[in-house]
């Protein structure tokens, strides 16, 4: 799996997007229960027009641009709203990004590693570690780079999370990913009931903790990114609820209204609504 992921990742940015464009109505058109769930999704945001068909492409291209993320050398990304990361980072502020499966999602955390990890603040992001132990491998060999950590679902990778944010580090997080069940309370997602971590909101109430939102737009032609950051208060006018369902209905609220800006890159097709499955 290695070499042709190694083989992958020199490929130029504007063929993988192509070929992931095509690879993305390939998986739509031959995956009945994909299509549906597609569906589904789209009706529930109330998406419509061009965004709509756009989304069946994007997802393609999002996973088609992995092996050059992942493995390949550093690709273009612009910022805007930078200024919020180095205020936070001068007054020693842990920073906590929350992130919807929304544009480029694997390209905030290595932007923000090669501009600020590498001068002595790192970033720590969460994942899930894969079933199978080959492609759990190759996932930990992905996420770990210079001035970038990655911390598994898990009880030692919580402490790992909190244990940054005391050292004012970064963590980031999918705050729109369905955690295992007892991590995480029901609250509505585009009006529906969605299984919604609460490990967000413990984080973001960490003393001195800076609640960023970002995203990265994939810019089109295979130009590169933009990743955008904003403070929770220039999205939300409420703060962030110290109850644990309160908070994430609200994270789950500024997370619709992040992916509003950019509808046609949403992950449409994940398994948003699902059940949480056992711990462990």
């Amino acid at each position: 799996m290695m070499r042709w992921l190694s083989l992958l990742a020199r490929w130029p940015l504007p063929l993988l997007h192509t070929l992931g464009w095509v690879g993305g109505w390939v998986v739509w058109l031959l995956s009945p229960p994909y299509r549906r769930r597609w569906r589904e999704h789209t009706r529930l945001a109330g998406l419509r027009g061009w965004p709509r068909w756009a989304s069946v492409g994007a997802a393609g291209q999002q996973v088609a641009e992995l092996p050059r993320l992942w493995f390949g050398p550093p690709v273009r990304a612009g910022w805007e709203g930078a200024a919020h990361i180095e205020a936070a980072l001068a007054q020693g502020r842990g920073v906590l990004f929350l992130t919807p499966h929304l544009g480029c999602f694997e390209v905030t955390p290595r932007a923000y590693a090669e501009r600020f990890g590498r001068a002595g603040a790192p970033i720590t992001v969460l994942y899930r570690p894969a079933r199978h132990a080959g492609l759990d491998a190759v996932l930990r060999q992905a996420r770990q780079r210079p001035g970038m950590a990655a911390a598994p679902t898990s009880l030692a990778g919580v402490r790992q999370l909190m244990h940054a944010l005391r050292r004012g580090e970064a963590v980031g997080l999918l705050p729109d990913q369905v955690p295992p069940e007892g991590l995480g309370v029901w609250a509505p997602f585009f009006g529906r009931p969605a299984y919604t971590m609460t490990l967000a909101a413990r984080l973001a109430q960490q003393p001195g903790v800076q609640v960023l939102l970002a995203w990265g737009q994939r810019l089109p032609w295979g130009r590169g990114y933009v990743v955008h950051v904003q403070p929770w208060s220039q999205v939300m006018d409420e703060p962030l609820a110290a109850d644990a369902a309160l908070a994430a209905a609200q994270i789950n609220r500024a997370m619709e209204r992040l992916i509003a800006r950019a509808p046609a890159q949403y992950l449409w097709g994940y398994a948003r609504y699902k059940s949480p499955r056992p711990l462990g």
